[in-house]
This record gives structure tokens, C-alpha cells and sequence, in this order.
């Protein structure tokens, strides 16, 4: 089934984030239908920097193919702006394409663009972001999804975000992204308007400028997909700050053995029993 099929069903599609082979893995195998790949995930665990557009095109295309060379499923992948103009939109899209994403979402911010939970955000025009969104239509190969998403929220207001969404769906857009709706009556509003038109997706941000809510709620108010970009790496974070502190205090993982798997347990969640035995098929042997 496509992305684009799958969209068509009942319930609301839930993809969690991943930043790597190994998040792929675990996700896949955790029976989620998609995964969702963003460019802060990339920023903060290949860089260990934040979302202020500081991984690149190609950063972000190496991590796809990693990914996709460990799951079947659908990775909805963040474009950012495109990276430039139009025409940088639409290399973006052929080259994601080839990484293996099967939907890529841009936005409508300036370049290099700011996490959208972030103020101080600026916007292009609007009739810019339009020939963004049908130069990547325009060079698409596959049946590969487009997601608007509009920063408006923070920077022209609700009311602007509306206008510019209605022009990104005009100009081809497959799926909307509202970004940073601030309340739940912001979420509805954007439901309620949109719904029908085209799959609408919500994004749930830890600590950021929209309420987190259930995918269930998000389903009611009319929302097709949800999604959880950082939320795995904001966990690993704190596990792992936790893991070193109590390392250099003890000088000895004993005390943090509880959590985290040992030697074996880490080699079963990763398959090295099935790739091991999948190598004596090649290997030439008796």
C-alpha cells in the first residue's frame, strides 16, 4: 500500500520520528505504518547542534538511504524550504526521491529556515512558496507526497495562515501542515476549514507552541496524519545524559544495568541472529 492509499483509510496515520537505521528498526518493528525523518533530528544527532537549518540536503539524503535500507516503510521526509529557490526545491525532490522518501514536506520560511517552534521566524511570499510546491510536482518521478507546511501562525497570523494554505493546496500540495497552532480551538479551526480538501497533519512538539493531544483527538477534530519528529531523540538524550552521569559517578554501568540492554539483548533488537544466519545462505559453505 502507498502512502497515498493509506491515507485514504479511516483512522488517523501516526508516525513517529527516527533519526537513523537503527530508530528505523526499532520503529518498524515497534508495527507503526510510516516514519517521519526531520532535519532537526539530523541537526541534533549528527551535529549535535539545534534547528536553525543547519543540516543539508545531503546530510539529509545520506540519512535516507541508511533508512531505507533498513525499513519497507513510507518515510515522510522534511525538505525544509528546499533548500534555495524553485529550482533547489526541485532538485531537493529528485534527489529525496532517489534516497527512497516517499513524501517530502516544505515550508514556507526564509532560507536557512528556524525549527517552527522557534520565534523570530520570517516568511517568503507566498506566490514564491506556490512555484516551490508545482516546481517539485513538476519533477516528481513517483508517486511522491507533498506536504505545504506554513510558519504564518507566529509571523502574519491565524487568519494569514488559512490564506496561505489555501494557496499551497491550489498549487499542488498533496497533504497541509498548519505548523504551531496554539491551542486546541487553533487546531480545530484548521480542521474544520481544510478537512476534505486535502489530508491534514498535525505535529506534536514536546514543550513546543501547539497542546499535545492524543492521535484519537486528532482523528475526531479531522486530522489524517500525526506526527512525532523529536520525540525519540529528546528521550535518548535524557537517557543518555542520565547513563554518562551515572557512569562518571560510579565508574561502572552496574548501577544503570536496569536500563538498557546488555550484550545480547541489543544484538537480538537489531536482528544480528537473522543477518548472521542469512550470511551461511551466501556463504559458499556446507
Amino acid at each position: 500500500m502507498t502512502l497515498r492509499q493509506r491515507l485514504t483509510a479511516p483512522d488517523i496515520l501516526i508516525a513517529p520520528g527516527v533519526y537513523d537505521g537503527l530508530t528505523a528498526a526499532l520503529a518498524t518493528d515497534a508495527g507503526f505504518e510510516a516514519l517521519y525523518l526531520s532535519g532537526a533530528a539530523v541537526a541534533y544527532t549528527r551535529l549535535g547542534r539545534p534547528d536553525i537549518g543547519l543540516s543539508t540536503a545531503s546530510e539529509m539524503t545520506d540519512t535516507m538511504a541508511l533508512i531505507a535500507d533498513r525499513t519497507d516503510l513510507p518515510v515522510i521526509m522534511d525538505a525544509d524550504t528546499g533548500f534555495g529557490n524553485a529550482l533547489n526545491a526541485r532538485r531537493t525532490m529528485q534527489s529525496y526521491e532517489r534516497a527512497g522518501a516517499s513524501a517530502l514536506q516544505v515550508e514556507d520560511q526564509t532560507y536557512p529556515k528556524k525549527c517552527g517552534h522557534l520565534s523570530d521566524k520570517s516568511l517568503i511570499p507566498k506566490e514564491e512558496m506556490a512555484g516551490k510546491i508545482a516546481a517539485m510536482a513538476d519533477a516528481r518521478r513517483h508517486d511522491t507526497l507533498i506536504i505545504a507546511r506554513t510558519d504564518a501562525i507566529a509571523v502574519e497570523g491565524f487568519d494569514a495562515a488559512i490564506d496561505r494554505a489555501g494557496s499551497y493546496i491550489d498549487a499542488g500540495a498533496d497533504v497541509l501542515f498548519i505548523e504551531a497552532p496554539r491551542d486546541s480551538g487553533e487546531l480545530s479551526r484548521i480542521a474544520d476549514t481544510f478537512k476534505g480538501r486535502v489530508p491534514l497533519l498535525a505535529n506534536m512538539v514536546e514543550g513546543g507552541a501547539t497542546p499535545i493531544s492524543s492521535a484519537t483527538t486528532l482523528e475526531d477534530m479531522g486530522f489524517d496524519i500525526v506526527i512525532f519528529p523529536g520525540g525519540i531523540v529528546r528521550a535518548l538524550a535524557r537517557s543518555a545524559q542520565d547513563y554518562y552521569a551515572s557512569l562518571k559517578a560510579t565508574g561502572s554501568n552496574k548501577a544503570f544495568s536496569d536500563r538498557m540492554h546488555d550484550f545480547d539483548g541489543l544484538n537480538s533488537a537489531i536482528g544480528t541472529p537473522e543477518m548472521l544466519a542469512l550470511g551461511k545462505r551466501f556463504d559458499g559453505k556446507s
